[in-house]
Order: structure tokens, then C-alpha cells, then sequence
């Protein structure tokens, strides 16, 4: 069963204001003191959160908390910051209704904290997945991206915004996060050029000194001391509890995960180094001839090395800093720069480019948290802006920004008003006015087109003649001197000519948080805001793109002679574009309040918050809020929590709960006045009803727990007395079980004792039997074995008799054979020897005959030989005779030279007669004979080789041989480089894949051509919008690139080719190439190509081919490399190429990622 809770519950003070008796400040005040010194910041006024600054960290935003307040109802649990936050976002969720989250408070109050807490809880409460994650992430992290760059550290808060943040979020249909816009509010910049004691720059400046690599530092020429810059304060540079060099960090890490380009981003701090330099910037006075003044610059180096991060010629930024150029309609006037001109314009410049950055940064963030889809969306929008400001010093500033609360006080009251309103109709409970002060006398005094203060600052910015802020200040007594909320010394209104507190260049407006004294000096510098057009002009020649886009009006082809709006105008329209955005949304309200100045905890200054209550308007809050009904609530609950009160309806109500409420309600007696019956709700008219409900529903509960606690002790107490009973009766069962037993194994004891005596005797009486048995069979089998024994010897000595006989006669007779048999023998021998001795005889004279004719041979053939070298050595003899004289000095080199000859020839034939085919791609030659050849073989082998391959070349016909040189231009540009190449070597380049001249579907197309085609292939033109393809004809030729439709064959782009600076290309083994185009050519109005072929090797290789041998422009560069970067329009978005499993079959797939990043996913190959 699931416990029901309460605002009431455990309340410490009163949770909502709206039920506080009596109502008075003091006791509004005691209130808030009392939750704030039990570590209770969160109140509530209704619907309003009020949240008191702790200064510590409390454990109440932890993942249990969110799980607790999810899906709850908003007066379900104590106070809390979730509750509005999921309020708000069921609301938008379930109803469809877009929300706006109003964060207000002073300096140092939690605004920022508080909208990190609603947007973190909406994350954490909202879908899952992975582009969902992705989005609150990038929603998430743009905070500290804006943080070090708008926030900085003040007297009263060490991290305090400095300009106001709308933020709407964007959802779908199902609340998951889609996206946001962000909107930006009056950066103060002048805190740029200077800062009061004891505050800083912003963060952003502190943060590159001291974080920033070495490398980064020397690259933007700067020191990591901070003394050595005029723009950043000295005596609050290092503060406790910030470390600016990890802050660099999350910074970095932060505009990555947003979406900026690593380009971007080290533009953005040369920008930051820039102004850093400019405040390094110094002057000194110099007198003309003419005897007017001028400045001339200090120092050049600052502004070499500013000049140098900016590419700006050194030259003309010093002439801006020196002279002004005045354009009227058809003349120029330029006037010298005196030194106090000379640096308004360095700070005027210095304020401009960090606070055109700052809205830059906005609006780039804006582009990669932009929802991407175009349907209709849900919105939250959070605002947290400047609360009302009273300083003793108080100025434009101060005025624009308490401006900006009247208005939203109004929209407050008006809103909460219509709600409150909207509630009784839709309850059915009659409506009665409510009495309220209306501020928008003071919004008209202040936003009125004709006599409205900030009508009457640009009206005198505008005019002609002498303006100072002492005119401005006369006009202000004209016009405004008989309005009720305005005052000044020299007012018509003779009750405040006495009024020595007015000081004569001030002016006092009554605010609904009271009164507020604006002192007009520099009011008008700070309207105008006006950066000398040279200046303007000046950035804009500088080679840096950024700088570009800062200062667009500096373009000489865009002179524009109207003077700009003012600060004044443009906030206006700002804050009354904010109001018409509020309108249209259901509105919930957070009021931060500082405790202290002292930034500490615990410490609670009752002066500085009832000031902040008062000027917070929370009194005027809760006298609305209670000027009706002070409670509400819906029957069910009602009838739950107090249906104890009355019997009818404890425990359990049958019927409908509003009959429920309508019976306790009768049954306690409380007077109808106090109380009305809505179609969904009861409603309380006074919190003493609503305590008295409650006092009784304690009383009551405490009757019930005793109750319940009677009840509980005595079935405690009999439940223990059944156990004990239980346990007793187990406990001799099992007793009387175990005696038993032990009886039973003492008889079962004895007994196997018994029986094994008397098995014992059994067996030993039966083994005496069975011994005597044996003995007997024993004897018999001895006895019986001799008369065996006997028997068998008498039978074998009568064979052995018989078997003698019967050998005698054997031996008889085989001596009888074998007499026989030598006989026989003899008589043949006697006849084989008289054959021998005639066959010998034979042979022998045989023998005797040949041996005399081969002596005869042998003689003869002795006689010649003799002949032949007696004749050899006489001819020896001739020839040594002849050549004695050289013989002996040369023998040796012409038998080296006759052996060497013969080997040379025998390794020839043997080479012609085994020389391997004449396939160039034949590798096999025949093996080295000789050591000495090695050599001679390998060149051989090379001559044989180079001969070999110019016939084979000789036999190739022209169109052969530029394919094959094609062929050796697309290795040298792809060997090894690209994963795709190999597979291309086997395939022969076409080039006409569509015979394009053949096909009558394309002969319209041929004839558009001029040139000769040199290629003619279907292409897929890569859009950057959702990363799929459009089917192109695309067509080469010497002089441009052709893009065609396929289906109709019209001429989409035609580049030519000196357009095209270079193409670039993945090393993976797809099929995309980029063509980059020539920038501020006439192609590339709508940016680069982006391309996939399954030719890529062939187009390209044929695109360098006519870029090397044209003479009348520069060769085609390839670029090969897995990340670059595409110029789409004005955007540049780097194509990224990664390994993934495939999804699609092995097709290569291509997905945005972002608004700056086109992901390839290429198929890893095996």
C-alpha cells in the first residue's frame, strides 16, 4: 500500500506563505528564518518557489530525490525546486502545454544554479537513448561555455552572470528533448575595460592564462602573468574556490561535445587575445602645426602582435585609432583623434568585438542545439535574468535592468491574476476582484513611444547641436515633472524643491520595490554606443574570417549612413519580445533571495532579505494568492487525509469524495462561509480553517496510533503466549520420541548380540563336518592316482617295445637306399668325367689359338703406336723448337684465357638454350653456373627483361598505351594510400560507361557539351542536410566538370576547371570524393561537391590528368586523408570517415551528425 504525504506533513514553519497567520512581513520574515536555520531554502507563495541561497552544498538534489519528486504532485511533498521543475514538465508532457520557467532574484542569489537544478531534473526525468542523450548533453554543457564568457566575479557573488539567459527547450510528442534556442540580454560589457574594486573580468580571460598550454599561449602571443594586462584587475585575480585553469578545461571539453570546430574554437581565443591586447594599447598626446591635438600610439608592439592574431594591416588599425572619418551624403570629413577620443575608441572597440563574440558564441551554440526537425514542438522556456538592482551608485545599467523587472512584475501579476481567475471559472466558484498596486503606470512612464523616458534618451542621442546628459536630464523635468512616480531637484512638484537628498544630475523613479535614484551621467555615451566607422572598417580588412562576420557593417560595397539603434531601442524591443513570449506560455516562478553579503552559510541578515522581499514584490504575491481562497484542493485527497475526522466516513467512504467532503465538512460544524464546493476541489477561504482541520487530524492521529498501539500489544502479547504454547507441546513430543528411541536401540542391542553367539556355534559345527568330508574325498583321490600311475607305466613299456621293433626294420632298409643310391652316383660321375676331359681338351686348344693371335694383335698395335709417338714427339719437338721462346712467358694467360673462352661459350648455349618466355610479368630465370658470373647474369638478366617489356610495348596501339599510362598515374597517386585500389587494378578504365554519344536518351545532353568527354558516369551527390544521395550524370572534360540530372539529362552545375583547387578523398575502401572549389569564384556560390562514384579511381586519376597537362593553370592537388573539411554555402562541416560494422549489406552509409559534422561509416575489411 502506497503512503500518502503532505505539504503539511513535517512542517517546520509553514511551507507555503499563503497559509501563514497573521500575515505581516515580520512574521513572513520569521517564517523564512525558521526553514532556512533547518536547512529548508525551498518555500512556497501558491505556485511561486521562493529559494534562499545556502551557500553550501545540501544533500537534497541527489538521483533518490528526483525518483521522489517524479511524477508527484506539486503540494504532495515539502518545497523543493523539483517539484516546480516537474510540475512544469507533466504539464508541457501530458497536457501540451508550453511552460516558462521565471528565474529572478539579485546578484549572488542561486538564478544560475537554479536553472541548472530545473534543467538537470528535466534530463534526468526525461527519455532515454542515444540522440536523446546526445541533446541534453549538449543542452547541459552549453552552460559553461556561457558561464566563462558572461559570468564573472563580483563583490557580491563569485560567480555572477552578467547578462541575461531565455532558454526555450524544445520537445517532441513524447517529452524527450529535441533541442533549444537560446536568447541573450544586455552583456555588460563595459565591464571589458574596467571593473570595480574587488571584481573581476570575465571568466573567460582568467581562464586562458591559466590553463592554456605553452604551445597555445606562444601561439597567441601572450604571458601567463596577469599583471601584464591593463583590461584585468589585480587585486581579485586569484579567487578561493575557483580553478581557472581546470575551468579552461571543462570549457574546452564543453564547446567540443557542443558542436565547435577545433578552427572555431582557436578563433574564438585569438579574439580573446585580441582584446587583452587592445587594452595594452597606450597613447601620447602630439601638437600640429595648426595648433590642434593628436594621439599617436605609445608602443607598437601590442599592436603589431594584436594586429598579427587578427591579420590586419598594422597600418590601418593605428590610422583608425588616430583619425575619424564623418561621411554625409556627398562628402567625407576626417578630424584627428585627441588622446581622450583615441581611447573611448580603443575601449569602444574592445567592448564591440567581446560583446559581438559573445552573441556570436549564442547564436553558433544556438545552430548545433537547434531542434532539427520542422514539426510542431513542445517548449519549456527557462529565464534567468537580473533581478531588481539598488546600488548607491546607480546608472543606465541599473535603469534598463529594473525596467526589465517592472515588466515582468506586471507579467507576473497579470498572469498569476488570469490564472487565479481561470481557476474559479473553471471551478464554478464566483470570481471577486482583487485590489493590487499596477505597475504599468511606472512601465509607461519608462517604454512610452512619446514621453517615455527612454523615448526622450534616443530622441535626444538623435538630435542635432549640443547633447550632454545635463540636457537630457532638462528634458526629463519638462516632460516628466507632473508624474506621480517621478522625481528630480528641479522638479515642478514644489514638495520635493526642499528635497536635499536629490542631488542636481540625478532623478528618483518610484519602482513597485520602491524608490530607486538613477545619477544621468553617462547615459547618453551608454545609449549611443556608437563604434567610429573606421574602426568598423578596419575589421572588416582583416584576413580572419570571424572578424568578418563581427563587423559586417565595415564592408566599403555596404556603407550604410543611418545611425544605428540604440541600447536603449534595441532593449526595449528585446524585452518586449521576451513579454510576448511569456504570454503565450503557462508561466512558474522561482524568487531567489541572498541571506548574506557575506557569501557564508548560516548566517541569515534580516535587513538585506526583507529589502529583497520588498522589492521581490512576495507580499504582493501572497495578498493575491490569498485575496480569494487561501488552500485548495482536490476531493480525493481531501477526503484521504482527513476522513478520520468523522465517522460516516472512517475508514472507508463508499460514495462519490465530493459527498465525502461535503459530509466531514458537516459533520465538524465548520461555518459554510469559510469554505465553497468546486467541480473538482474544495476551497478554504482562511488558513485558520485549514489549521484547525489539521490540529483535529493530529488529535485524531494520536487517538489512532494509541488505538492502534492497544490493539498491536495484546495480539502481541497473545501471539507470544500461542508460540509458547506451541513450543511446549513440540518440545515433549519430541522428548517422548527420543526416549523411545533410546529404548528401542537397547532391545535391538541385546538382541543382535544373541543371535551372534548362536550363529557362531551353527557355523563352527558345520565347518568340523565339512573338514571331515574333505579329509575323506582326499584319501580316495590319493589312492585312486597310484593304481592311474601304475596302469600307465605297464601300458608305456609295452609301446615302447613296439615302437623299438618297428625302427630296426626303418634303419634296414634305409641303409639298403642309400647303398643304391651311392652306386648309382658313382656310375654317373664315372660318365659326366669322360664328357669333361673331352670339353676341356677343346677349350684348352680353343685357348691356345686365340692367345697366339692376340699376341700377334698386340705386337701389330705395339709397332703403331710406337709409330705415332715417335711422330707425336718429333712434332712436339718441331713446335717447342719454334715457339721456345715464348712458351714459357705466356702459357699460363692463354690456357686461362682458352678456359675461360670455353666456359663463357658453354654458359651462352646453355642460356639461349633455356630463356624463360617473353610474358613481361615473367619472373623466372635460369640459375647462375659459375660464382665469377654473378654479375654479368643479373645485367642480363635486366638487358633481357628491358628488351622483353619494349616488345611487348611495341605491340600496344595508342588507346592501349593511354589507358596503361593511366592506369601507372592511378598507382602513383593510390598505391598504398588507398584501401580501394587494389581491387581497381584488375578493372580496365572505360571511361564512356554510359556511351553517352550512343544512347539517344542522352543526346540532348552531348550536344550542351562543347568539349570532348573524357568520362561519362553515374555519380551520387552527397546532401549535407540528412547525408543521402541524388543520382548525377557526371562529365569530365579539358575544360570544365558537368553535373547532369539522369532522369532528364538537364545541366545542374558546370565548373570549370580552373575553379577547382583540389579534390579530396578517405583512405578507407569507399567510394567518396569531395571537389573543392575556388572560393569567391563563381561555381562555388553554393559551396563545394560532395560526391560517391564506384569509379573514384578512374575519375580522379582522369582529373589529374588534365590538370598536368594543362599549362594555363596550376595541377589538381589530391588530398588523402580520413577528416576533412567541406564548404557548404557559408557553413564548413568536416566529413569524417570511421570503420563500422555494416548495416545495409556492406554498403558504405553516411549520417549527420550535427549541423558541423557528416560521419561516413565504411564496412572494416577482412
Amino acid at each position: 500500500m502506497e503512503v500518502k504525504t503532505s505539504l503539511l506533513d513535517n512542517m517546520i514553519g509553514v511551507g507555503d506563505m499563503v497559509l501563514l497567520e497573521p500575515l505581516s512581513e515580520d512574521s513572513f520574515l520569521e517564517n523564512l528564518k525558521k526553514r532556512f536555520d533547518h536547512s529548508e531554502i525551498y518555500t512556497y507563495i501558491g505556485s511561486v518557489v521562493i529559494s534562499m541561497n545556502p551557500y553550501r552544498s545540501l544533500p537534497i538534489y541527489t538521483p533518490d530525490k528526483v525518483e521522489e519528486y517524479r511524477n508527484r504532485n506539486f503540494y504532495e511533498l515539502s518545497p523543493h525546486i523539483y517539484a516546480l521543475a516537474d510540475e512544469a514538465y507533466r504539464s508541457l508532457r501530458d497536457q501540451d502545454k508550453d511552460q516558462c520557467i521565471l528565474i529572478t532574484g539579485e546578484s549572488g542569489a542561486g538564478k544560475t544554479e537554479a536553472s541548472k537544478l530545473v534543467m538537470s531534473y528535466v534530463a534526468a526525468v526525461c527519455g532515454k537513448g542515444q540522440e536523446v542523450n546526445k541533446v541534453k548533453e549538449q543542452l547541459l554543457q552549453s552552460n559553461p561555455v556561457l558561464e566563462a564568457f558572461g559570468n564573472a566575479k563580483t563583490v557580491r557573488n563569485d560567480n555572477s552572470s552578467r547578462f541575461g539567459k531565455y532558454m526555450d527547450i524544445e520537445f517532441d510528442f513524447k517529452g524527450d528533448p529535441l533541442g533549444g534556442v537560446i536568447s541573450n540580454y544586455l552583456l555588460e560589457k563595459s565591464r571589458v575595460v574596467k571593473q570595480p574594486r574587488g571584481e573581476r573580468n570575465f571568466h573567460v580571460f582568467y581562464q586562458l592564462l591559466s590553463g592554456a598550454s605553452d604551445d597555445t599561449l606562444k601561439k597567441l602571443r601572450l604571458h601567463r602573468d596577469v599583471s601584464k594586462y591593463n583590461y584585468l584587475s589585480l587585486d581579485s585575480a586569484v579567487v578561493s574556490g575557483l580553478d581557472d585553469a581546470a575551468n579552461f578545461r571543462t570549457v574546452r571539453n564543453a564547446m567540443q561535445i557542443v558542436g565547435f570546430m577545433e578552427d572555431e574554437v582557436q578563433s574564438v581565443l585569438q579574439l580573446v587575445a585580441a582584446v587583452l591586447k587592445l587594452g595594452n594599447i597606450e597613447f601620447k598626446p602630439e601638437s600640429r602645426c595648426n595648433g590642434t591635438d593628436e594621439s599617436r600610439i605609445k608602443d607598437k608592439n601590442d599592436l603589431k602582435e594584436m594586429c598579427e592574431l587578427l591579420g590586419i594591416e598594422q597600418s590601418v588599425l593605428e590610422r583608425a585609432f588616430s583619425y575619424r572619418t564623418v561621411e554625409a551624403k556627398l562628402e567625407k570629413v576626417s578630424t584627428t583623434l585627441n588622446v581622450a577620443q583615441a581611447y573611448y575608441a580603443r575601449d569602444a572597440l574592445a567592448k564591440n568585438l567581446y560583446s559581438r563574440l559573445f552573441t556570436w558564441l549564442v547564436t553558433r551554440i544556438n545552430e548545433s542545439i537547434k531542434a532539427q526537425t520542422k514539426t510542431r514542438h513542445k517548449v519549456m522556456g527557462v529565464l534567468d535574468i537580473y533581478g531588481f538592482e539598488i546600488f548607491e551608485d546607480n546608472s543606465f545599467e541599473q535603469f534598463i535592468i529594473n525596467y526589465c523587472n517592472e515588466k515582468l512584475q506586471q507579467i507576473f501579476i497579470e498572469l498569476t491574476l488570469r490564472e487565479e481567475q481561470e481557476e474559479y471559472v473553471r471551478e464554478g466558484i464566483e470570481w471577486t476582484n482583487i485590489e493590487y498596486f499596477n505597475n504599468a503606470v511606472i512601465c509607461d512612464l519608462i517604454e512610452n513611444n512619446k514621453n517615455g523616458i527612454l523615448a526622450m534618451l534616443d530622441e535626444e542621442c538623435l538630435r542635432p547641436g549640443t547633447v550632454t546628459d545635463e540636457t537630457f536630464l532638462d528634458k526629463l523635468n519638462t516632460v516628466c515633472a507632473e508624474h506621480q512616480h517621478f522625481e528630480s531637484r528641479l522638479s515642478k512638484n514644489s514638495k520635493f524643491l526642499t528635497d536635499h537628498s536629490l542631488p542636481h544630475n540625478c532623478f528618483r523613479i518610484q519602482h513597485y520595490a520602491g524608490k530607486v535614484l538613477y545619477r544621468v551621467e553617462g547615459f547618453m555615451d551608454k545609449n549611443n554606443d556608437l563604434l567610429y566607422r573606421d574602426l568598423s572598417q578596419a575589421m572588416y580588412k582583416a584576413n580572419h574570417s570571424l572578424i568578418k562576420q563581427l563587423f559586417p557593417e565595415g564592408n566599403p560595397a555596404k556603407v550604410n549612413l543611418k545611425r544605428p539603434p540604440t541600447a536603449g531601442f534595441q532593449f526595449r524591443a528585446s524585452v518586449s519580445t521576451l513579454m510576448k513570449n511569456l504570454q503565450t506560455k503557462n508561466p512558474n516562478y522561482i524568487r531567489c533571495i541572498k541571506p548574506n553579503d557575506k557569501k557564508a552559510p548560516h548566517i541569515f541578515t534580516e535587513s538585506l532579505i526583507r529589502h529583497q522581499v520588498r522589492y521581490l514584490g512576495l507580499m504582493e504575491n501572497v495578498r493575491v494568492r490569498r485575496a480569494g481562497y487561501a488552500f485548495r484542493q482536490t476531493y480525493e485527497p481531501c477526503l484521504e487525509r482527513y476522513k478520520m475526522l468523522c465517522k460516516r466516513t472512517w475508514p472507508h467512504w463508499r460514495g462519490r469524495a465530493r459527498e465525502g467532503v461535503e459530509v466531514l465538512m458537516a459533520d465538524l460544524q465548520v461555518p459554510a462561509e469559510e469554505f465553497s464546493y468546486g467541480r473538482s476541489k474544495i476551497f478554504i477561504r482562511n488558513p485558520r480553517t485549514l489549521f484547525f482541520l489539521e490540529e483535529r487530524r493530529r488529535q485524531c492521529l494520536q487517538d489512532l496510533a494509541t488505538l492502534i498501539q492497544k490493539i498491536y500489544r495484546g495480539w502481541k502479547c497473545r501471539s507470544h503466549f500461542l508460540l509458547l504454547k506451541k513450543s511446549q507441546i513440540v518440545v515433549a513430543a519430541w522428548y517422548r520420541r527420543y526416549a523411545q528411541q533410546k529404548k528401542y536401540q537397547r532391545i535391538k542391542s541385546a538382541t543382535t548380540v544373541v543371535q551372534s553367539y548362536a550363529r557362531g556355534w551353527q557355523a563352527r559345527k558345520l565347518l568340523r563336518e565339512l573338514k571331515y568330508q574333505k579329509r575323506c574325498e582326499e584319501a580316495a583321490t590319493t589312492i585312486a592316482a597310484y593304481w592311474h600311475g601304475t596302469q600307465a607305466r605297464m601300458e608305456l613299456r609295452r609301446l615302447k617295445q613296439e615302437a623299438r621293433s618297428k625302427h630296426a626294420v626303418t634303419v634296414i632298409w634305409a641303409y639298403w637306399q642309400g647303398t643304391k643310391a651311392r652306386r648309382e652316383l658313382r656310375q654317373l660321375k664315372e660318365e659326366a668325367r669322360n664328357k669333361h676331359a673331352v670339353s676341356v681338351i677343346w677349350a684348352g686348344w680353343q685357348g691356345t689359338k686365340a692367345r697366339r693371335e692376340l699376341r700377334r694383335l698386340k705386337e701389330e698395335a705395339r709397332r703403331k703406336h710406337a709409330v705415332a709417338v715417335i711422330w707425336a714427339y718429333w712434332q712436339g719437338l718441331k713446335v717447342r723448337r719454334e715457339y721456345r721462346k715464348f712458351f714459357r712467358a705466356h702459357a699460363g694467360k692463354k690456357i686461362y684465357d682458352f678456359t675461360i673462352q670455353r666456359i663463357m661459350q658453354k654458359y651462352f648455349l646453355g642460356l639461349r638454350n633455356n630463356l624463360p618466355s617473353m610474358s613481361p610479368i615473367d619472373k623466372n630465370w635460369p640459375a647462375r653456373t659459375y660464382l665469377f658470373l654473378d654479375g654479368a647474369h643479373a645485367e642480363l638478366r635486366r638487358i633481357f627483361h628491358l628488351w622483353r617489356c619494349k616488345k611487348y610495348r611495341s605491340q600496344f596501339t595508342e588507346e592501349r598505351k593511354a589507358v596503361y599510362e593511366e592506369k601507372l598515374e592511378a598507382s602513383e597517386i593510390f598505391k598504398d594510400k588507398k584501401a580501394l585500389y587494389p581491387s581497381s587494378v584488375s578493372q580496365p578504365f572505360k571511361g564512356d560507361y554510359l556511351e553517352i554519344s550512343k544512347n539517344p536518351k542522352y543526346q540532348k545532353l552531348n550536344n550542351a557539351v562543347d568539349e570532348k568527354v573524357l568520362l561519362a558516369d553515374v555519380v551520387n551527390k552527397i546532401n549535407r542536410a540528412n547525408g543521402k544521395g541524388t543520382a548525377r550524370i557526371f562529365l569530365p572534360t579539358k575544360k570544365s566538370v558537368v553535373l547532369a540530372d539522369q532522369k532528364t539529362g538537364q545541366v545542374k552545375a558546370s565548373v570549370p576547371l580552373p575553379d577547382l583547387t583540389s579534390v579530396s578523398v578517405s583512405t578507407q575502401s569507399d567510394g567518396f570524393f569531395a571537389l573543392k572549389l575556388k572560393e569567391g569564384s563563381a561555381s562555388a556560390v553554393k559551396g563545394d561537391f560532395l560526391l560517391s562514384s564506384e569509379h573514384l579511381i578512374e575519375i580522379i586519376t582522369k582529373l589529374h590528368r588534365i590538370g598536368a597537362t594543362a599549362t594555363d593553370r596550376e595541377q589538381l592537388s589530391i588530398d588523402i586523408s580520413d577528416e576533412f573539411l567541406v564548404q557548404f554555402k557559408q557553413d564548413k562541416v568536416c566529413v569524417k570517415f570511421v570503420q563500422g560494422a555494416p548495416k545495409n549489406g556492406n554498403s558504405v552509409s553516411c549520417k549527420r551528425k550535427n549541423n558541423r559534422l557528416l560521419e561516413v561509416s565504411v564496412p572494416a575489411t577482412a
